[in-house]
């Protein structure tokens, strides 16, 4: 009987959803993430699988699962994972399959949203300056007929995709990896360089992985090449943006506007720059975390568990 253990800091509501598509017959323990290493590493000494939320983990307690067969996060996000040491001690690793794309794709179009409406200052507004609508709208935009571009048209860009077309976008993506035409086709997506991409784009929303390949992908040349009425959106990683050449954009007019759920330090400094700009829109990495979607990511999980129990790979492997 295979034995799972969930180290997390979920409630135990949202624990509980996540493991509810478990066997029967397996044994799975539910336990805190911020337990003392040295426990943690007695705990994992005999599991099979180990399953993490928040994505990260101590090399003691690696080191000590010697019959790990799978290492499977809850989240998609990978950067805090010890890649080099699962790699060493031979330990797949597999991330949520996208299981999350949903939500984080629907919190895109919130950002762009209220980014392009100016919402939470007509909130304030209503609130307490008397029904004041700002300008009448000559500073609020509709998606309509704008052109779109997607940095990573994985799982994530593949459903901000699909949102788009209803709203009669163009869009763009750029992708080391293209889709395969049909995909393209169903999407109506073009593929482009990310120098096209940014320079063509009212509206930038980027959807890559932190690796090494895309740490400060967007710097103070990629704003340069963008147009100084463009907005972008980061819901996937803080780092994938150099953030001082964002305030330096933001705040010169390289770019108009910009609605990020990650920024580089989480929680950032009270006195970071970024937080007296009026023309952002923040959100604190909440984008993949809904109620419904921990059900999702739930069944994945306990799939993909039972493929490796059956001497099968694992989807959404990571690394090795």
């Amino acid at each position: 009987m295979p034995r799972v253990i969930f180290f997390t800091n979920l409630t135990s509501e949202l624990a509980q959803q996540v493991i509810a598509p478990a066997p029967q017959e397996w044994e799975v323990s539910v336990l805190p993430h911020d337990l003392p290493v040295s426990k943690k590493a007695d705990l994992a000494s005999d599991a099979d699988f180990l399953i993490l939320f928040p994505s990260s983990l101590e090399e003691a307690v690696l080191r000590s699962a010697s019959g790990l067969k799978l290492v499977q996060l809850v989240s998609a996000g990978f950067d805090r994972m010890p890649i080099a040491l699962l790699e060493e001690l031979e330990i797949p690793l597999a991330n949520n399959g996208g299981t999350n794309s949903i939500d984080v794709a629907e919190h895109t179009f919130a950002l762009i949203l209220s980014v392009y409406r100016r919402l939470t200052e007509m909130d304030h507004n209503v609130r307490n300056d008397g029904w004041n609508a700002i300008d009448s709208g000559m500073t609020t935009f509709t998606v309509h007929g704008k052109t779109v571009g997607i940095v990573g048209l994985g799982h994530i860009g593949r459903e901000v995709a699909k949102r788009l077309v209803p709203f009669q976008a163009r869009v763009l993506y750029f992708d080391p990896f293209p889709a395969r035409a049909e995909v393209e086709r169903s999407l109506q997506v073009e593929r482009v360089s990310l120098e096209e991409l940014l320079t063509r784009s009212d509206i930038v929303t980027l959807h890559v992985p932190l690796i090494d390949q895309t740490r400060h992908l967007m710097g103070q040349a990629e704003f340069k090449r963008m147009k100084s009425s463009a907005i972008l959106v980061n819901t996937c990683r803080g780092p994938v943006v150099d953030e001082e050449a964002l305030i330096g954009a933001l705040r010169g007019g390289d770019i108009g506007a910009a609605g990020l759920d990650v920024l580089r330090d989480e929680p950032t400094d009270p006195d970071n720059p970024i937080l007296r700009l009026e023309n952002v829109v923040f959100t604190p990495h909440i984008a993949g975390v809904t109620y419904d979607t921990w059900q999702r990511r739930g069944l994945f999980i306990f799939d993909n568990l039972q493929r490796v129990w059956a001497g099968r790979e694992p989807l959404a492997k990571v690394g090795l």
